[in-house]
């Protein structure tokens, strides 16, 4: 994680194709945002289309555009997502989904920007930075002949690869607190709540395969499901997930003198490390976080917390 930062604003600050791996749920489409939030793109448009989300002939149609008439529905011209983000940068989400035959048409748009509406034959330029991402293994499905080589390198220039939550379990309280504060906020802030020791152990031993989307969600849960003046405990962070992960002969016997910590004492403490890990670097801090720049100097102000 720590050189994925680095290379965050390096990559921000290209022009070239940038590709995002990681598993599901990892952030891979917030990661893309914050890339062209970094860079000279940031107040041109951000567009983004995920290559799973439709078939074949719709992704084409979403992507390039259409004339009228260019198949039956086709009633007026219009542009696709490419001309949508010209002078900024087009987002492609899922790009190992894309289907085989539409593959050569999205290389040869790379190889110079250029491309045909669907049913056209005006040919058109645009000025676009392209990020893609994918959770699927690219390499293998080169060497398994499911998707194009040629492609594969037009789209791996720079290649980013977004480690999945529970190789950065650091960043798991403070996560954590953001979504659960965000969910509360829901509520008006009515709620006053604290987050127990055993909850939070709960959070660092969970090995979270669904990633940062899995950990959103227990939060939102546990939110809601929590009584006014209450603390939250293992058995709201998830049905059936504290069961899964009783304590074992080799552990340690519970406390049921474990302290109880508000949130506000854990996000301090958490975004204290965070700051120090990084150096004091806010946009490093909140691309990994998964938060704004914003949020981060907001917490650092309500914990008094100085720059390094």
């Amino acid at each position: 994680m720590a050189l994925l930062e680095r290379q965050i604003p390096k990559i921000a600050s290209s022009r070239h194709t940038a590709l995002i791996t990681g598993e599901s749920g990892t952030g891979k489409s917030r990661l893309a945002r914050n890339i062209h939030d970094l860079g000279p793109r940031k107040s041109s448009p951000f567009i983004s289309l995920s290559c799973a989300a439709l078939p074949r002939d719709l992704l084409e149609s979403e992507l390039f555009g259409h004339e009228r008439g260019a198949f039956s529905g086709a009633v007026r011209q219009k542009p696709g997502r490419v001309e949508l983000a010209h002078r900024g940068t087009l987002f492609l989400d899922e790009v190992g989904d894309m289907p085989p035959d539409l593959q050569p048409k999205l290389l040869t748009f790379l190889q110079d920007r250029r491309f045909y509406r669907l049913g056209g034959r005006e040919l058109l330029e645009v000025d676009v930075r392209l990020i893609a991402a994918t959770n699927r293994d690219l390499a293998g499905m080169v060497r398994d002949g499911t998707f194009r080589e040629d492609l594969f390198f037009r789209l791996n220039v720079l290649p980013a690869r977004f480690p999945p939550l529970r190789e950065r379990p650091d960043e798991i309280p403070v996560l954590a607190l953001a979504f659960l504060n965000a969910a509360l906020a829901e509520f008006g802030g009515a709620k006053e709540v604290a987050l127990s020791h055993d909850a939070l152990d709960l959070l660092l031993r969970h090995p979270w395969p669904g990633n940062i989307r899995e950990l959103e969600n227990a939060m939102f849960r546990a939110a809601t499901l929590v009584e006014e003046g209450s603390e939250i405990g293992p058995e709201l962070i998830a049905p059936g997930l504290f069961d899964d992960q009783q304590t074992t002969a080799n552990d340690p016997p519970a406390r049921d003198d474990a302290p109880i910590l508000t949130l506000a004492e854990v996000e301090k403490r958490e975004l204290s490390r965070a700051l120090e890990r990084h150096n004091g670097h806010k946009p490093s801090v909140a691309a990994a976080l998964g938060i704004s720049e914003k949020s981060v100097y907001n917490m650092m102000r309500r914990h008094g917390l100085k720059s390094l």
